[in-house]
């Protein structure tokens, strides 16, 4: 067990070692923008889920990585062709765009460079699908993006993630909404568990809304972008992961139940050995309830704003009293103002920095987790974990 995930594959100091047929590895991109991370199954088959590219001033944001010298979604792209390479496929086979946010996406502004391929503008989730060869593109709302409706229709990155949508499926590229439920849509071992306020029941593939008409609501209670993120489940034997984009859990302590959609997408997703602190680990988005319900081994909090993770939400993470074991927390970036702020809690972290990517062993039964350099494309490991056993084959 313990040889099939050894040191030998990361040695610290040393690039990572690629991909193997049979493991899974999940690659937490970090380029200080936004969320992305990419997925190699143990078929081969790869999982891009989003290509954040934030536009945000650096008094509040991480500096770019490796740097500013090109956009998030183009190092996005070179670091998946460098890591989907061992597979022996070329480009991605399917990409996922959690929800409609720029850290998701990408954002653009006037001076963006236009693509040469149709009317929209170059930044995450663009320049990715520019630079590789897409099998299928897949996010919650296609081909509509009304139902829900959430009142984004009029903001830049919306308007051109919506063009590039439209221009990619004239041109052939395949495009389909999120299937709640669906074991098959992204690939073996993927579970949809969430999005749009639906969720899966643990029954096949049938799904269950959560949210009430709309039109019954006031504007101020109405869903959020976030709340309809779209989650999923990733299994290997016995291991599994669980990562939700920016689902939250304001609910407004309890009266407003259905805006809940974290805590029952991680019900219905149950416990796993790794999982990200969803919505970058902000004060909406761990509550108790999900902490018990996921009880990772280790989490991963995607992390490039001052506020990301807020304290209340690292305690969270790090307390025993919500559920036993051993668990290890990671962060893709750690701005100085918040490790200042989290101090006490910070120092109990294993990583504020760097792409954090988890090793599956083939067939599941072991995981390491493995922090690579963000500062230039050499792949070099900075930390390496100990063996974890998967939660279903613990004691």
């Amino acid at each position: 067990m313990a040889g099939a995930c050894s040191r030998a594959h990361a040695e610290v100091g040393q690039p990572l070692a690629p991909w193997t047929p049979g493991g899974l590895d999940i690659h937490h991109i970090a380029t200080g923008r936004g969320n992305a991370t990419l997925a190699i199954l143990p078929d081969g088959a790869s999982l891009l889920i989003d290509a954040g590219a934030m536009l945000s001033e650096l008094d509040v944001t991480v500096a770019p990585r490796p740097s500013a010298e090109r956009r998030a979604g183009e190092w996005i792209a070179r670091y998946v062709q460098r890591h989907v390479k061992a597979t022996g496929r070329d480009g991605l086979d399917s990409l996922l765009v959690t929800h409609l946010h720029p850290d998701h996406l990408g954002d653009v502004r006037a001076s963006s460079p236009p693509s040469t391929r149709g009317p929209y503008r170059l930044s995450g989730v663009t320049d990715v699908a520019d630079a590789l060869r897409v099998g299928r593109l897949v996010d919650r709302g296609y081909p509509s993006y009304d139902d829900p409706a959430i009142g984004i229709e009029q903001a830049d990155f919306f308007r051109n993630y919506r063009a590039f949508v439209e221009s990619w499926v004239a041109r052939g590229g395949r495009a389909e909404r999120f299937v709640v439920g669906s074991a098959t849509q992204l690939g073996t071992g993927v579970r949809n568990i969430a999005a749009n306020g639906r969720v899966w029941t643990g029954q096949g593939e049938d799904a269950r809304a959560l949210f009430p008409p709309l039109a019954s609501l006031p504007p101020g209670d109405r869903p959020t972008e976030n709340m309809c993120s779209a989650g999923v489940r990733i299994s290997s034997g016995p291991f599994s992961y669980f990562t939700g984009g920016d689902l939250t859990n304001e609910g407004a302590d309890g009266e407003l139940p259905w805006r809940d959609v974290l805590t029952a997408a991680a019900r219905a997703c149950g416990p796993v050995d790794v999982a990200t602190a969803d919505h970058h680990g902000l004060y909406d988005g761990l509550n108790p309830a999900v902490v018990r319900a996921l009880r990772p081994q280790a989490w991963v909090v995607q992390a490039w704003h001052v506020s990301h993770p807020s304290p209340q939400q690292l305690d969270h993470m790090l307390n025993e009293r919500f559920y036993p074991g051993r668990r290890e927390v990671y962060a893709t970036h750690l701005m100085r103002e918040n490790l200042l702020v989290n101090r006490r809690l910070a120092l109990k972290m294993r990583s504020h920095e760097g792409h954090v990517v988890v090793r599956v062993a083939p067939g599941g039964e072991s995981f390491r987790v493995i922090v690579t350099d963000n500062g230039d494309e050499s792949d070099r490991v900075r930390a390496v974990s100990d063996v974890f056993r998967s939660r279903s084959l613990r004691s």
